[in-house]
């Protein structure tokens, strides 16, 4: 099976409210989407949002990525185009776009479901939270109110440079919701000092874990929070590729990490992470960008592969898109995702 043809096209997904965190605000979901075609007839298709705070690339570098290695794919095996990619210097978001087409591919032709392709034997009910975005207080705590209210009870709250602020924000809904699986994402916005005031003054208050606290090239500073906090830590922007995931393992520079295709450059970079995870007994978080629904749907089809090393699922885009999808192999049930293939 040979690649015949490769084509993008700019997509859009509205979404219900703004998302917010402390590095973007984002009102609709913008990526590029490939197609890849082969000689036999098979088609697959792979999906790139617009990271640009994140991975660096916005729709444009993404799609002069495409352009610039497709040529080079065409009349190639897919192993080989594989290594095509994987060997080049395009962005880590265009790399995984043409990655999951690529696995998709590999299923096809397999005659399996993804899930099985990944080594599942049967598709899990899996559960993923849903991001309560950056805000004042009282629309943090409506927001969460509301989640909740439709069933979304594991919220992933999206918090600012302002540790006071971020403080009273916890312990409001931590009140109000005392139910909710509360995970803590701060998205690089807080000092070393900051991290353990914000610590201390959860000492009452369960909390799944606390991500990113710090810049994320700062591993001595997450370490020594990791050392020193009884919430775990969760690394995601230190944790790109392979080798910054043994760095923040081998140093216990977190207790978690989390895996994005958009950052490690695909399924077949993931499944690399996932395994050393697995082989260092280390749970992870599968996590995701503002994604389009082919990238999350093979994101949980690996999902229901790793189970035993994902702990937590970030994969909550369709939760926040305007309108249902009808690409999505999946059904979101407030915080619950059954596969519900065409």
């Amino acid at each position: 099976m040979k690649i015949v043809q490769i084509t993008t096209e700019i997509k859009y997904i509205a979404l219900k409210t703004p998302f917010i965190t402390a590095l973007r605000r984002v009102e609709h979901i913008e990526f590029v989407r490939v197609k890849i075609e082969c000689d036999n007839g098979f088609v697959s298709f792979g999906e790139a949002p617009a990271t640009k705070a994140i991975t660096g690339e916005g729709i444009e570098d993404i799609l002069e990525s495409i352009a610039t290695i497709k040529e080079k794919l065409y009349k190639q095996e897919l192993a080989i185009a594989l290594v095509i990619i994987d060997d080049s210097l395009i962005g880590s978001s265009a790399k995984a776009s043409l990655d999951m087409a690529i696995v998709s591919l590999f299923a096809q032709d397999s005659k399996m479901p993804l899930y099985e392709y990944f080594g599942a034997f049967e598709p899990l009910p899996l559960y993923t939270d849903v991001t309560i975005s950056l805000n004042k207080k009282e629309k943090m705590l409506k927001d969460a109110l509301y989640a909740c209210k439709n069933g979304m009870d594991i919220l992933k709250v999206k918090l600012g440079s302002n540790i006071d602020d971020s403080i009273v924000v916890i312990q409001s809904i931590a009140t109000e919701i005392p139910k909710a699986k509360l995970i803590i994402d701060a998205n690089q916005a807080w000092s070393v000092e900051d991290s353990f005031k914000f610590i201390q003054a959860m000492k009452n208050i369960k909390l799944e874990l606390i991500e990113q606290p710090v810049i994320a090239n700062d591993l001595d500073g997450l370490k020594l929070i990791t050392q020193n906090s009884h919430i775990p830590i969760l690394a995601d922007e230190s944790v790109f590729t392979l080798e910054d995931a043994k760095k923040v393992i081998q140093t216990k520079s977190a207790d978690m990490i989390n895996i994005k295709l958009m950052k490690c450059g695909g399924i077949t970079k993931a499944i690399e992470i996932l395994n050393y995870a697995r082989e260092k007994n280390i749970k992870c978080m599968l996590g995701s960008m503002l994604e389009g629904p082919y990238s999350i749907n093979i994101a949980l089809h690996l999902a229901i592969a790793y189970s035993d090393v994902i702990s937590f699922i970030d994969l909550d885009s369709p939760l926040l898109y305007k309108e249902p999808s009808q690409e999505l192999a999946f059904r979101f049930i407030g915080s619950e995702i059954v596969y519900t293939p065409n």
